[in-house]
């Protein structure tokens, strides 16, 4: 059973491709809404509220994933699920003429899928990481890439059957927005689906192990934890690290946010749901290939400057053009903005597979878990930041009062592609470039 892909990669997949369905969360927002009787806003703060955990989470018990797998990976399990579960007995209850529309069942979402699901988001998202590049030492980039590749694709995976079964069940009295009703699916879905889940995940959970042959560096003395292994560079390359990626992160955040308004801006109504998966799997892909393609470079930093260039450029053209308002009919445009979507998509995906890599070749991979921990806060305060910036742009700018926005839309181009160009900035100057010493002890 001592086998890289039975020990590592598999169990990996089994854990992130259940945790990352926490990205379909604008499938179900609508019923969920509808059915307990909230506005759409107070309930979209549970899906930031389980982001916010998760890096926090990550953050706080770093240590603990640093120290024993099968004890982190195990509480990502019971989190995760227990999360599921309670919010499907919430959306229930909020389902019950005697709640609906009170209090009670928004704050038991939050507790559920915002603070439980979070830190199993948490500890889920960071357990298999370096038992990954502890198996393929020589191809970390791979290893961590087909890891995340796993919370990306779950959004493609997922839907299908996130879909079919919101359409089962009694349908309720609670209209949606096109006055067809909300079905009992909406919470049917979360008992379902956590019960697969905690199938799935204790089955990675029960598989995971590092390389028989590692041995963990010894108990450190007080004053050489992880911070102390952090400063054994100057603070600016860390911190430089951190900052670009909370950028690309919030960045990422805000345009998909609105990606689904943005495609009905240029026409695509009828594609939305094609464009979506499409735009999860350049998600997935970016994770995997930007990640497995910095294994042959020199400084895995010179992925970021790929990413932001990459990134600078389709938003630059996008707003040159004002693809957006006026990318309707024309072919041209389309393509512009469907460009932009998948590769901003595929940029994102790979600022979270590079980063545990880039960390290992700066600080060592004695204390990787811990120290990649704490930079996921910055997946933490993005998750508050992304979403809640291209509200506040689209609210204020352009027709508010509009099903559609597309001057809103545009205005998010022209804020994210300044934040890329100074994340671009940040790689170039901050962040120093990895050795050849470094890269060799980091194995």
């Amino acid at each position: 059973m001592n086998n890289k892909w039975i020990r590592a990669a598999i169990p990996a997949l089994l854990l992130h491709c259940s945790i990352g369905t926490v990205y379909c969360w604008s499938l179900f927002s609508n019923e969920i809404s509808t059915y307990i009787g909230q506005s759409k806003s107070n309930v979209g703060w549970a899906f930031s509220f389980a982001i916010f955990f998760l890096g926090m989470s990550a953050a706080f018990l770093g240590n603990i994933v640093e120290k024993d797998i099968h004890k982190s990976s195990l509480i990502a399990t019971i989190c995760f699920t227990a999360g599921m579960l309670g919010t499907g007995f919430f959306i229930k209850l909020g389902g019950m003429e005697k709640y609906h529309g009170t209090i009670l069942p928004l704050l038991g979402i939050y507790f559920s899928y915002g603070f439980v699901m979070g830190v199993g988001l948490g500890t889920g998202y960071l357990s298999p990481v370096k038992t990954l590049m502890l198996w393929f030492s020589e191809h970390k980039g791979l290893a961590t890439g087909l890891s995340v590749a796993g919370f990306g694709a779950a959004k493609a995976i997922a839907s299908p059957f996130m879909t079919m079964i919101l359409k089962t069940g009694k349908k309720s009295p609670y209209l949606l927005a096109d006055g067809t009703p909300v079905q009992d699916g909406v919470w049917m879905m979360f008992i379902i689906l956590g019960c697969v889940y905690f199938v799935m995940m204790f089955v990675g959970h029960l598989l995971l192990a590092k390389p028989e042959g590692w041995h963990e560096p010894a108990k450190k003395a007080k004053g050489e934890g992880t911070f102390a292994t952090i400063k054994k560079k100057p603070l600016t390359n860390y911190i430089g690290i951190w900052l670009m990626f909370y950028i690309n992160i919030t960045c990422g955040l805000a345009l998909i946010s609105q990606e689904k308004q943005i495609v009905e801006c240029i026409g695509l109504v009828g594609a939305a749901g094609i464009i979506s998966t499409v735009s999860a799997i350049f998600n997935a892909g970016g994770r995997l290939g930007f990640s497995t393609w910095a294994d042959y470079m020199k400084d895995r930093n010179t992925i970021y400057k790929m990413i932001f260039t990459i990134s600078i450029a389709c938003t630059a053209l996008v707003i040159v053009t004002n693809g957006i308002g006026k990318g309707e009919g024309n072919v041209l445009l389309i393509i512009l903005v469907l460009t932009l979507l998948f590769m901003v998509n595929a940029g994102y995906g790979g600022g979270f597979s590079n980063v545990p890599t880039l960390l290992s070749d700066h600080y060592g991979m004695g204390s990787i878990s811990a120290i990649h921990g704490i930079t996921l806060s910055a997946w933490a305060f993005a998750g508050l930041t992304g979403n809640q910036m291209a509200n506040f742009i689209t609210s204020h700018f352009g027709t508010p009062d509009e099903k559609l926005n597309p001057e809103g839309y545009q205005m998010v181009l022209y804020v994210t592609c300044a934040l890329y160009v100074v994340a671009l900035l940040l790689s170039l100057f901050l962040v120093q470039k990895t050795n050849k010493k470094e890269k060799k002890e980091a194995k």
